[in-house]
């Protein structure tokens, strides 16, 4: 994890500064984590997770986890097509109805798509995957019942070290997949998933 004892590039700085900057959804705890140190001359990770308001109990806190990775490289190097990268995670328990939805993963993307672009981020190359998982328990576990979840991998290249709307897009996306009310007028919302299996 950078710190100010280590010398590091202007540019890459300036996005620590706007990164830290950032004003997240008020209803994720989010921390700074060790960066993957293989991926990249220089790192920084966050880890969120969605937490349950004011009325929640410390057992419901599992609506949703997500990492976000900023990657810099000042080689610039091909696959990226700039010099920092992004590589994201989110994931959140679903109603099993929800989950047979064959629209899911194009909405969760959109989510991330449409999160971005409200915030001004400025970015290209942008891949991913949308992952429905459905589960049914057997033997010991059948008391769980049935479940599902939506985990969602996605990098982009943000275009410049203005790093705090691509933090606040991410953060959107966890919150909106978790079932929370979107911040942007117009958009629909899953249904809270808040029943347990079992």
């Amino acid at each position: 994890m950078p710190d100010s004892s280590t010398h590091l590039p202007q540019e890459f700085e300036a996005a620590l500064a706007s990164l830290r900057a950032a004003s997240p959804r008020a209803e994720l705890r989010m921390q700074e984590i060790p960066a993957p140190g293989s991926l990249a001359p220089y790192a920084i990770a966050l880890s969120a997770d969605v937490s349950p308001g004011p009325n929640g109990h410390d057992d419901d806190s599992d609506l949703g986890t997500g990492r976000m990775v900023l990657l810099y490289d000042p080689t610039e190097p091909e696959a990226w097509g700039g010099r920092f990268r992004i590589v994201c995670f989110a994931q959140a328990p679903l109603e099993t109805d929800i989950g047979l939805d064959p629209f899911l993963a194009d909405v969760a993307w959109s989510w991330l798509v449409d999160a971005l672009d409200a915030r001004g981020a400025a970015y290209i190359a942008a891949s991913g995957t949308a992952t429905k998982i459905l589960s049914t328990g057997f033997g010991e576990l059948a008391r769980q019942g049935d479940g599902a979840q939506i985990e969602l991998r996605a990098s982009w290249t943000p275009l410049d070290a203005e790093i705090g709307p691509h933090v606040e897009g991410w953060s959107e996306l966890l919150c909106m997949l978790a079932g929370l009310p979107p911040r942007s007028e117009g958009v629909t919302t899953l249904p809270r998933r808040r029943t347990k299996r079992g």
